[in-house]
């Protein structure tokens, strides 16, 4: 099975069009329960499969170490992307995510040094910023200057920005970020035209959501949906727009995932998942490519 990549915008790197997120490699009580030796099959089963990019957080619990400790010895063969702002240690008793952030230069640099060392790396190939805060916030806590001085000193290859509505179009205009991550999927449009704009500017695109967070899969039937939309608002907006009638023999989730990869403006699509049936089922959908135009041009005509 051959996965399609795509040109990662400025960086010059080609990605497959299938990314892994390795959120669901938190573990309990925000994740699934997951050992670490199933982890470590599903994170080499990941690269045997052909993917080559990986995107974690310092938020996400054990993710950076286990990626550390079950992909250290393969790690020139996947472009590595983690994020910065997070909070260091565990997170406030009680606390849910999404945690409070600190894009203060002590933390940023703090949190890069730490997630080299969980991800036992000399280098992280993308530092996002996480969570998408203001150009001023950036500005006072000389966010972009720390991001810049460690590029410089070889501890990342390049600076992203984990982008979102009202921030993102003056993000795009600041010209300082080679890659933005963006929410998006056939049921939460709100930034399609960003993702365009992204690019036009000469960015790399890496889409969270582009599965709808499996929203449509059978054994999840829409218990959870897009991040920040209301609850039960995915499958309002999937019902409304009649889209049972132009599966063709597909399921629903196919339907969601090849819009996501349809997007001309598309570097990859993170897909996370604990589940090596889920991956491979993902893998075989990416393995399609993109929906024909005919249909992708009738979706968003149906979705309006």
């Amino acid at each position: 099975m051959t996965i399609q990549t795509r040109r990662l915008g400025r960086t010059g790197e080609d990605v497959t069009i299938l990314g892994y997120g390795a959120m669901e490699l938190r573990g309990q009580p925000h994740g699934p329960a997951i050992s670490d030796d199933d982890a470590g099959r599903l994170l080499n089963e990941v690269l045997d499969s052909g993917i080559t990019l990986i995107d974690t957080s310092i938020d996400y619990g054990r993710s950076e170490e286990l990626i550390g400790r079950y992909l250290g010895h393969r790690r020139a063969e996947f472009f590595l992307a983690s994020k910065c702002g997070c909070l260091l240690g565990p997170p406030p008793p009680g606390a849910r995510p999404p945690f409070p952030h600190d894009y203060s230069a002590g933390n940023v640099r703090a949190g890069v040094e730490q997630s080299l060392r969980r991800l036992g790396t000399d280098h992280l190939d993308l530092v996002q910023v996480h969570m998408s805060p203001s150009r001023a916030q950036m500005e006072a806590d000389d966010t972009i200057e720390t991001l810049a001085s460690l590029r410089d000193e070889g501890k990342t290859r390049f600076v992203g920005m984990s982008g979102i509505l009202p921030n993102l179009p003056d993000q795009i205009a600041m010209g300082v970020f080679d890659v933005f991550q963006i929410p998006y999927s056939l049921v939460q449009r709100e930034h399609e035209d960003l993702i365009t704009a992204a690019a036009q500017a000469g960015a790399g695109t890496l889409i969270r959501g582009g599965a709808a967070r499996g929203g449509t899969a059978e054994d999840k039937n829409w218990a959870q949906g897009p991040l920040g939309l209301p609850p039960g608002e995915g499958q309002r907006r999937w019902d409304s727009a009649g889209l049972d009638d132009l599966l063709a023999g597909m399921t629903r989730h196919e339907l969601v995932l090849r819009f996501t990869l349809s997007h001309p403006d598309l570097s990859s699509t993170i897909v996370g998942t604990s589940s090596p049936e889920h991956l491979r089922a993902n893998l075989a959908i990416a393995a399609k490519g993109p929906l024909p135009a005919n249909l992708y041009e009738q979706v968003k005509k149906q979705l309006g």
